[in-house]
């Protein structure tokens, strides 16, 4: 207890204190045994480093980047993080994140990370990419790609020999060690929340003691919120961004242990 702290820097709503702003994306900071890793970068690089300096947060002392999936609003901000720093960084992330992706509704549009890979190396990227589990540091482990028992939420298209379908396969989690329970954070949990808590319970053989991030459950039908009802087994649910604010209030009034996020909430493991 208390040796890993979680504190979000980009969120949809901005929280209560005055300075930080809110934004369409996802990005967290872990502490954990001397270590700082960011979690995503949001949409906009502007609003992640706004947020990074109001909560006292230098990007020279992050020691390891994780990305959870290659969207847009997830790493949008990678390239003004990288700018801002005046070192190199490891980029832990699947190697499907450079992939092409487009959505077609409400209108055709880019969805993918808006960079190469080549120009984010030049500012000193330096990327760790896999397929499958790997800790990457004491105590910090990629979850690789996530087995898919029930359904998932993937979204989009890949643009490859035509348009087909996005599986979204590159959506991984971070999962932390605490001892005898891990933490799991997802960036939009396109893999399935269900799925990514079962899939970090059976690499570590421990229980799930607290997941964090969004869901992706804009839109959910209720039998898929009460399959997460049902079938969720964690501790504590802290879930902002992509869960959709009718869902998050299904879940809240459903579940004992469910918390909202914003810019700013911190919480200690």
């Amino acid at each position: 207890m208390g040796r890993v702290k979680v504190t979000v820097l980009y969120e949809n709503h901005s929280g209560f204190r005055k300075g930080l702003l809110g934004g369409h994306g996802f990005s967290a900071l872990v502490e954990g045994w001397g270590k700082r890793v960011l979690v995503d970068t949001g949409m906009d690089g502007r609003v992640l480093l706004n947020n990074m300096a109001e909560l006292d947060v230098e990007p020279d002392s992050i020691d390891y980047v994780f990305i959870t999936h290659g969207h847009y609003d997830h790493t949008g901000g990678l390239k003004a993080f990288l700018k801002a720093r005046s070192r190199p960084v490891k980029v832990v992330a699947h190697p499907g994140i450079f992939a092409r992706r487009l959505a077609l509704k409400p209108r055709k549009r880019e969805i993918g990370i808006p960079f190469e890979k080549e120009e984010l190396e030049e500012l000193g990227a330096h990327f760790v990419l896999r397929r499958e589990p790997f800790e990457f540091t004491g105590g910090f482990m990629s979850s690789g790609e996530v087995e898919r028992e029930t359904w998932d939420r993937a979204v989009g298209y890949l643009v490859k020999e035509g348009l087909r379908p996005d599986p979204v396969k590159d959506d991984i989690a971070l999962i932390i060690d605490l001892g005898e329970s891990v933490a799991v954070i997802t960036g939009c949990g396109h893999s399935g929340v269900i799925n990514i808590a079962n899939h970090a319970r059976k690499l570590l053989g421990k229980p799930v003691r607290v997941l964090i991030g969004g869901l992706h459950l804009i839109g959910a039908k209720p039998e898929t919120l009460e399959d997460v009802v049902k079938n969720l087994d964690v501790g504590l649910l802290f879930t902002g961004h992509c869960t959709g604010l009718e869902s998050f209030a299904y879940l809240r009034c459903r579940m004992n242990h469910v918390e909202p996020l914003h810019v700013g909430k911190s919480i200690e493991l």
